[in-house]
Order: C-alpha cells, then sequence, then structure tokens
C-alpha cells in the first residue's frame, strides 16, 4: 500500500511537470518579426532548431511554421534563471520565449531577440534520428520512416505550405464558377473503371472496394440536377507500380460539368483552374519558392492542344515506336514533354482524342471517328496530372459500352439505371494534387509531394 502511494505521488508529479499552463498567449510569428519593431516585447512558441554556445553568450535559433529566429543570450544582460534554462536546451525541444526585439546588424535579419523569459514546454530526450537542419542528408526512406520529423524541416515545410496554396486556389476558383461541393462514398460496390486496380475490403457480409474515384457518383449528381460539382478527396489504386510518379493513396480534385458541348468546354474550366492555381502560388508562396529555389512562370491560356493521333506522329518522327491503337507510356510522355519545351517553349499541354480501347466505358465517343474518343490528358512537364473528357449521357450507348468492355451491365444497375431519366451531356475531370506539386516545383518523386505515402510497400507511418 505505501508503496501503491509513492507511484501515486509521482504520477501526480509528473503530470503537473508535463501539463503545467502555457505563461504567454503567442503574440507574433517568426516570420511577422523585423526590426521595425525594435524595443517591442514580443512572445513566440516553437522548436530549438540551432544551439550554439560562446561561454556567457549563447544562440538559440527558434523555429516555428513561418520560419526561423535568433534568441541572443548574454550572461550579463538576461536573469540568472533564462541563462540556467538555455543551458538546459536540446535540439528540437519545444519552448515559449518572450522577449524584446532588439535591432542588431550583424544578427541574421538584423534583429534579435533578447529573452526575458523562456519556458521549458517539451525537453527532447534523445537526439532526433534525422537532422532537421539538412546539414546531414538522409535518404528518402529513412525520411518517410521519420516523416513527421522530416517535415519539421523549413525545405519540406515549404512544400506544404504551397499545396496548401494550390487546394485552396483550386476551391475558391470552383466556387467563384458555381461550382457545389460534394463528398462522395469512398467504399463502393464495383470497381468505379470496371479495371482489376482496386483494394478490395470486407464490408460486413459483402465484398466492396475503396474508390478508384468519385466519377460515377459525380456524375449521379448531374444526373440529380446538380449542373456543376467538385470533389476534393482520397482516391485509391491498387498499381503495384513502385516508381517516382505513383502512390496507391492521393488526393483527386474531380470536376463533373452539365450542359457541354464537347470536351472542349471541360477543357476551358480546367486550364483556367490550372492556371488560377499557379498564379495563387506565385502571389502568395515567394518565401516558400525562394527557400526551394524554384523559379515559376505563370502560364498562358488556352494551352496548347494535340490530338493523339499527332502525338503519335511526333514522337514516330524521333524514333519512338507507337501505333494508333496504344495509350502513352512512360517514356513517351517524357519525349513528348522534351518536344513541347523545345519546339513550342511550353510545359502545359492538352492530349484529346484518345484511342476508344485505353479509355474507361463511360467516356463518350467521337462521332466523327468513333475509334477515338473525346477525352483528353493535361500534361505538365512531360507527366500527366489530369485525365477527363465527355461522358456518355445515353442510357442504350453507356449499356452498349459496358457490355463492349466485357463487364456486366448488372453490376453498374446502380449507376447506369438513372440515364433513363432525362440526363444532361456532360465531363469532367480528375486533376492529381500530389503530381500537380511535384511537376509544379521540379520534385524528382511524387513521395516528396505526399505528407504520408501510402505504397506497395508503405503503409506507416
Amino acid at each position: 500500500e505505501e508503496c501503491e502511494m509513492t507511484q501515486k505521488d509521482e504520477v501526480i508529479q509528473t503530470l503537473k511537470q508535463i501539463c503545467e499552463p502555457i505563461k504567454y498567449k503567442r503574440t507574433h510569428y517568426c516570420n511577422e518579426l523585423s526590426e521595425e519593431l525594435d524595443s517591442e516585447t514580443v512572445i513566440l512558441y516553437g522548436w530549438v532548431h540551432k544551439l550554439r554556445s560562446l561561454g556567457k553568450l549563447k544562440f538559440v535559433i527558434l523555429r516555428d511554421r513561418s520560419g526561423l529566429v535568433q534568441i541572443t543570450v548574454h550572461k550579463n544582460k538576461v536573469s540568472k534563471d533564462v541563462f540556467d534554462r538555455v543551458e538546459q536546451l536540446k535540439i528540437e525541444s519545444a519552448i515559449v520565449v518572450k522577449g524584446k526585439v532588439v535591432k542588431n546588424p550583424q544578427a541574421p535579419k538584423k534583429f534579435e531577440i533578447i529573452p526575458e523569459d523562456i519556458q521549458l514546454v517539451s525537453i527532447t530526450k534523445s537526439a532526433p534520428p534525422i537532422d532537421i537542419t539538412e546539414a546531414v542528408p538522409a535518404n528518402l526512406d529513412t525520411r518517410l520512416d521519420n516523416r513527421p520529423l522530416d517535415l519539421r524541416k523549413p525545405r519540406i515545410s515549404a512544400i506544404f505550405k504551397i499545396q496548401s496554396t494550390i487546394s485552396n486556389a483550386i476551391r475558391q476558383y470552383f466556387h467563384e464558377n458555381s461550382f457545389i461541393e460534394i463528398h462522395t462514398p469512398k467504399i463502393v460496390a464495383e470497381a468505379t473503371e470496371g479495371g482489376a486496380n482496386v483494394f478490395k475490403v470486407k464490408y460486413f457480409e459483402w465484398d466492396a472496394y475503396l474508390a478508384q474515384s468519385p466519377q460515377l457518383y459525380k456524375q449521379l449528381m448531374l444526373v440529380a440536377g446538380y449542373d456543376r460539382v467538385f470533389e476534393i478527396a482520397p482516391a485509391y489504386r491498387a498499381e503495384e507500380h513502385n516508381t517516382p510518379r505513383h502512390i496507391n493513396e492521393y488526393i483527386s480534385i474531380d470536376a463533373e460539368i452539365a450542359w457541354i458541348n464537347s470536351e472542349e468546354d471541360v477543357m476551358r474550366i480546367l486550364e483556367k483552374g490550372v492556371k488560377f492555381a499557379i498564379d495563387s502560388v506565385l502571389n502568395k508562396n515567394k518565401d516558400e519558392l525562394e527557400l526551394l529555389g524554384v523559379e515559376i512562370k505563370s502560364p498562358s491560356v488556352p494551352f496548347k492542344r494535340l490530338k493523339f493521333t499527332q502525338v503519335v506522329d511526333m514522337l514516330r518522327d524521333e524514333g519512338k515506336e507507337l501505333s494508333y491503337e496504344d495509350d502513352l507510356d512512360t517514356e513517351g510522355e517524357k519525349l513528348l514533354g522534351k518536344i513541347m519545351k523545345e519546339r513550342f517553349n511550353t510545359e502545359l499541354y492538352f492530349i484529346k482524342q484518345y484511342p476508344e480501347g485505353v479509355r474507361p466505358f463511360y467516356t463518350m465517343l467521337d462521332p466523327e471517328d468513333p475509334r477515338y474518343t473525346r477525352s483528353f490528358d493535361l500534361e505538365f512537364k512531360g507527366l500527366e496530372i489530369t485525365t477527363g473528357g465527355q461522358r456518355i449521357h445515353d442510357y442504350d450507348l453507356l449499356i452498349e459500352r459496358i457490355k463492349a468492355k466485357n463487364l456486366n451491365p448488372k453490376s453498374f444497375r446502380f449507376y447506369a439505371e438513372f440515364f433513363k431519366y432525362g440526363v444532361p451531356p456532360h465531363g469532367g475531370f480528375g486533376l492529381g494534387l500530389e503530381r500537380f506539386t511535384m511537376k509544379l516545383l521540379n520534385l524528382n518523386n511524387i513521395r516528396e509531394a505526399t505528407l504520408f505515402p501510402r505504397t506497395r510497400t508503405r503503409v506507416t507511418p
């Protein structure tokens, strides 16, 4: 009993220590400070990014999500309590700093913080397994094994600040163009495209699948009369790839538009949305682009359009073997990206009218040549980032195409049945957020543009 009381007292003491309230309310993020705030008292929350000790003079580089700032601690200019606390600090400890901004031409940003008080919120237990300052490089797998710490790096953080701007800009663009945001099921009864690249899940007494895309449901929303809808949500592809351009769970930016005349109406919406997103990054993420060493330009619209047959001819001229019925492979995409940059000085371009055999059952056939479709891909620097097109809105043709793809119409009854009741011509697209981010920022691997990548060899962290 006495032993249990002692343990209880220790637990209470520990809880009191770790639950100590934060003393001060934050007044600024690091990037909000400047020498113009000279003599002003500020309160900062953050992590110890670097430590440097010169005896009586110590420097603490504090990092928060916005950037870095220098805390200068001179033994003769701060209280003994503050100086002693700084001596307890370890790299990546979480602290609160109350201090004054002081101009200093020798400081990294022409100013420094002289602390009045430092609260030790959480002291690091051991050295981090990766170097947050990136002075010691780590390979990608090691970084992904320690992803929450990897994301503390200012350069890595910059990627996802830019990605946030992209998704917010596209959402703003949709809202400003009369789209309604929807949320569709991610557990579905049938593979969206009728293919094998799906994750099967046990759903009570039935088999179900993780959705490859919201395609069928966003079309049903147009059947319901919503005219223009969009969704930004995860999609799942059970493809056994292990390449720098594939992941098995990704964020898909999907849109569907009713009352169109052809896929061109969809392409015009898409290209303006992509331009709006890139312009938003240019306006809002100058610091992040500088940190990443990336220069981007505002693209001109309309983007160049190429027919698939034109692409085949262009690639054949460069020695690439490709038929008019084949899909475009990775090598062909990269080669085309090089050609488009060299000949036309463009990095964003459409390929349209893909062969019927390489597009899903719901894709509208080209009325002038049914061997091809009213579909398109948007390519960015030699990589497909968007697939889209006009969809079939006629019930009889839809059933015919389901059968032509050797699929069972009964499996798609939940979807096709409603095309009996007056459906307008419509089309849409799916844009991969991670691929867009990857190409915009010239990243080498899509995993770099994914917070916590899911691949055939990785499901943690």
